[in-house]
């Protein structure tokens, strides 16, 4: 699904990538401005690749500050709810972003590929993004790619951001974050964003245990080698706090670890919202005649399926905190790890085409599980901590920008020791 959306955003936005966008200033005058933080994501970093060897940059970062056992994704374990759920603290049932491909009753269809939706604001109107509250108290943002940074929220944008364009490099990733450091002070922003996409690349096209993926993430690292070089030579690398993340992991899926949902149900019955890991179905309409069919359908997916598992969205297990959001469909139907949910026309279609590599699995999954390093003048050296869940990163970012956290769902107390005393 995110090779469509990427394919889409690089050729609606290509025209406009170079130029950063500036939003007009409607916020209160900050008092201080805090230690500049940057938020890093790489894209399906799964939480043992740093032990590759293919990431020294990473490891150094982790060696002089704070790493984490691991870091557990939200459920679904897929890109856009995860990436929103790192800058809102709130789960994807909670800020609506419930997964890459959404049916909404007022606002129709979401997907990837389609710009309309991805840049209309009401798509993420129900959560409050760090850059949103940063901006109601004067402190300037920036993003360098970060789903939901395109549209305008509740009024608010941050005030450079970039429209997504795969073609933009690593370095040339790097170099705008730097460029946006090198703002006059008045200008300068004091959270940023920036994101990798190359080792997700590799781990669908190839899956994770490839040289491949090896080579993405040598790639990545030098890029990371580039940014502290490049906050070294503007003495800012003791200066500024960086928090780096992942959305979640990558498990291997074999072609022919296919479940064909046609060959269960009859799909012309149901509203397909969604296929791949998670798959979800609505009733074709309200008439009795299409929810009865529904109902039947419900009734024969919910017994024991090879390969996967299906509910109604009113008995998802509640560790997995969904199914209470408008958005997510009537029936959900989630792959085992290691298949996917397909049907014979798509899979004929795809054939030596189909992603190799996959996420979106249960969030417990050791293969789903993400990274989180810390390094920077507020945070401790040479600190492992346990795995916690990423909802839990939002009121570490908002404690270190001495920003009140909007409503959420993480947990301060729970991230705070990997902090300096008093730090800020």
């Amino acid at each position: 699904m995110k090779i469509v959306f990427r394919l889409l955003w690089c050729a609606t936005a290509a025209f406009i990538c170079g130029c950063a966008t500036e939003q007009p200033r409607t916020s209160t005058t900050a008092i201080h401005k805090p230690t500049p933080l940057l938020l890093i994501s790489i894209d399906a970093y799964r939480h043992d690749y740093l032990q590759r060897g293919f990431s020294p940059t990473l490891a150094a970062l982790a060696e002089g500050g704070v790493r984490a056992a691991s870091m557990q994704p939200s459920f679904p374990s897929l890109t856009f709810p995860n990436h929103y759920t790192l800058v809102t603290g709130l789960t994807p049932d909670h800020h609506g972003v419930v997964n890459n491909t959404m049916f909404d009753p007022q606002l129709g269809k979401f997907s990837l590929s389609s710009r309309k939706a991805v840049s209309d604001g009401r798509w993420w109107a129900e959560g409050t993004p760090i850059w949103e509250t940063a901006d109601q108290h004067g402190l300037r943002t920036a993003t360098m790619f970060w789903p939901g940074s395109e549209a305008n929220i509740h009024g608010h944008q941050p005030d450079y951001w970039k429209p997504f364009d795969d073609n933009v490099s690593s370095i040339q990733r790097v170099d705008q974050v730097l460029a946006w450091l090198d703002l006059p002070a008045a200008e300068r922003p004091s959270f940023l964003t920036l994101y990798f996409d190359a080792v997700d690349h590799a781990g669908h096209k190839f899956g994770p245990d490839t040289p491949q993926v090896n080579d993405a993430l040598r790639e990545t690292d030098a890029a990371m080698a580039h940014l502290v070089q490049g906050l070294k030579q503007r003495s800012l690398f003791n200066r500024i706090n960086l928090i780096v993340v992942s959305d979640h992991g990558m498990a291997s899926v074999p072609e022919v670890n296919s479940v064909m949902m046609d060959q269960l149900i009859p799909l012309d019955q149901v509203q397909t919202v969604s296929m791949g890991i998670l798959a979800g179905f609505n009733p074709k309409s309200d008439s009795s005649e299409d929810r009865a069919n529904f109902d039947k359908i419900e009734n024969t997916l919910v017994q024991p399926q090879d390969h996967m598992q299906c509910w109604d969205k009113t008995r998802v297990p509640a560790r997995l905190a969904y199914g209470h959001n408008a958005r997510v469909p009537q029936l959900l139907c989630l792959a085992n790890v290691h298949w996917r949910i397909t049907t014979s026309d798509y899979a004929a279609k795809r054939k030596g085409r189909v992603s190799i590599g996959e996420h979106g699995f249960d969030n417990v999954e050791p293969t789903m599980q993400a990274i989180f390093v810390a390094h920077g003048p507020s945070f401790r050296t040479g600190v492992q901590v346990a795995a916690f869940p990423n909802v839990d990163v939002y009121p570490l970012m908002t404690h270190l920008l001495d920003l009140p956290p909007a409503a959420n769902d993480g947990n301060y107390d729970a991230v705070k020791d990997m902090l300096k005393p008093d730090a800020r």
